[in-house]
């Protein structure tokens, strides 16, 4: 399973973004994200940069190295913007230098881009706002939601505040104060009986004859179920987390033959 994870890690991917869809504020935690997928060897924006409603961009277009593309929207009403990048993505595909494609956009028009894509081989992984329809979703091999990737960087910027308010306590002449410690809190959100069922159901699927299966395929088949299944959806960083806070689902590690790493698997007990 490690040489599977670093193959994907190592995947190349072409970014493309879709600036009349895409949030202004989002980029910089999106490019962060995408490194979780790979190496983005092509980055790419686009829309009708005489406009003002996008003049926003540059700041971020800058610190990202993201190039943009200039479509100018010939026609009121229409978008140009999504013919250009389709093109863009099919020439990208031809010319055969990356292993997959992120679309950043909550638009439905890419939908069929992505099936095609798909179909030609490529990854397909998705970014866009929870208000992006079902169809261009599924059509992914993964969606995230960018609520999801600012909801998680805003938790590691509040975290690292803490730190370095307490080492700067910790450094002060004043006499030391014990510090309280805080609460362990679970900030998770209620998760729903349907997605505690499609997690049953996909144990059942690949498990073992003692009804066993290994957590890293669990989260590769609930993706293929449900392209915008994330942990973080419901609070948690990790899936191994959200399954421990479920009593339905028992947890075993077992050993492999390096001392420090054992794999965990995740039996129904309802099974």
């Amino acid at each position: 399973m490690t040489n599977r994870a670093n193959e994907l890690n190592n995947l190349r991917l072409a970014v493309l973004i879709d600036a009349d869809n895409a949030p202004r504020d989002c980029l910089k935690s999106v490019m962060e994200e995408v490194a979780i997928y790979g190496t983005p060897t092509i980055k790419r924006i686009y829309g009708d940069w005489t406009s003002p409603n996008v003049g926003g961009w540059k700041a971020s277009l800058l610190e990202n190295a993201v190039t943009p593309i200039q479509q100018y929207s010939y026609t009121t009403g229409k978008n140009s913007t999504d013919s250009a990048m389709i093109i863009d993505a099919m020439d990208i595909l031809y010319a055969g230098r990356t292993d997959g494609f992120v679309l950043v956009s909550s638009d439905s028009d890419f939908t069929r881009l992505a099936i095609r894509l798909r179909e030609a081989g490529m990854r397909v992984i998705g970014i866009g706002e929870r208000k992006t329809p079902s169809p261009f979703i599924v059509a992914c091999d993964k969606f995230v939601y960018i609520e999801v990737i600012r909801e998680h960087l805003n938790k590691e910027r509040d975290e690292e505040a803490k730190l370095a308010a307490a080492a700067q306590k910790k450094t002060s002449s004043k006499p030391a104060v014990p510090a309280e410690k805080p609460a362990e809190k679970q900030t998770a959100r209620t998760i729903p009986d349907s997605i505690v069922a499609l997690i049953a159901d996909s144990v059942a699927d690949i498990a073992d004859d003692d009804g066993f299966c290994d957590l890293s395929y669990l989260g590769n088949l609930l993706i293929k179920k449900q392209p915008d299944f994330d942990s973080r959806n419901f609070g948690f960083g990790k899936l191994s987390s959200m399954i421990k806070s479920l009593p339905r689902f028992e947890i075993e590690l077992r050993p492999t033959g390096d001392q420090n790493y054992k794999i965990m698997y995740i039996r129904d007990k309802e099974a």
